[in-house]
């Protein structure tokens, strides 16, 4: 799921992936919103706000939604960063040190987040933000930008655009991979709403805890890998022998 790449890359990896990703974006999107009142899977309303706090002359919150762009860029250039370096040291791990900064980084919101809440919500923010912008490069340069999880805006437009192209394109082919592109979107879709219902309706009960079980997730999804790994290796070694 998260160590295959390139050629070796197939459709049912780039769905595995979408859905354990989508829904994690999908529980810090609520979960963020409903401790701060802030969005924290994408900037794009962010940006907005920070235009309008400078022309209103609110220079500290205009600061604010800066920062907010800040750490999400910072999430993103972090993960392209790491990619490059650890891929130059050790291929195997290139992937799973973003995904464990990011489990780190939710599973200690988790446990800090109440703490915060009431006197420094901005810091939660920068957090949930940075591990957005993280997984979004990390998704997007595993997948050479099939999938991404973290804002559903182009996933709608790209959504819209491919359903109609099937009133039109009648080869078998084109249409064959029309209807794997669709399903890979819808399941980005259902995952990010499922984990947000998830999120919404844990928070009620747990609040900031609900996290613990987007970041145990994501350290499941490593889990799962280096199990089928470990077991694909032994088959081989099977039949060589």
């Amino acid at each position: 799921m998260f160590r295959h790449k390139g050629k070796s890359r197939t459709f049912t990896h780039n769905l595995k992936i979408a859905s354990l990703l989508s829904f994690v974006a999908g529980v810090v999107n609520v979960a963020g919103f409903l401790s701060v009142q802030r969005l924290t899977t994408n900037v794009t309303g962010h940006f907005a706000m920070f235009v309008d706090e400078v022309f209103q002359q609110k220079f500290l919150e205009a600061t604010h939604y800066f920062l907010y762009i800040l750490f999400f860029f910072l999430g993103s250039f972090f993960s392209g960063f790491a990619i490059e370096f650890i891929h130059k040291i050790d291929d195997r791990y290139t992937y799973r040190i973003p995904v464990l900064v990011e489990s780190v980084i939710l599973i200690t919101v988790a446990f800090t987040g109440q703490l915060f809440v009431p006197t420094y919500p901005y810091i939660i923010a920068y957090a949930l933000l940075f591990t957005m912008g993280l997984q979004n490069a990390l998704v997007t340069r595993i997948s050479n930008a099939v999938v991404r999880t973290t804002h559903l805006t182009g996933l709608f437009t790209d959504l819209g655009i491919e359903v109609s192209q099937l009133f039109f394109y009648k080869e078998r082919a084109k249409r064959q991979k029309l209807y794997s592109s669709i399903r890979l979107r819808l399941t980005i879709i259902s995952f990010f709403f499922l984990g947000g219902l998830f999120g919404g309706i844990f928070y009620s009960k747990i609040q900031m805890f609900v996290l613990l079980g987007a970041g145990m997730l994501l350290l499941a999804g490593l889990y799962y890998d280096y199990v089928r790994l470990a077991v694909k290796r032994k088959l081989i070694a099977k039949k060589i022998r």
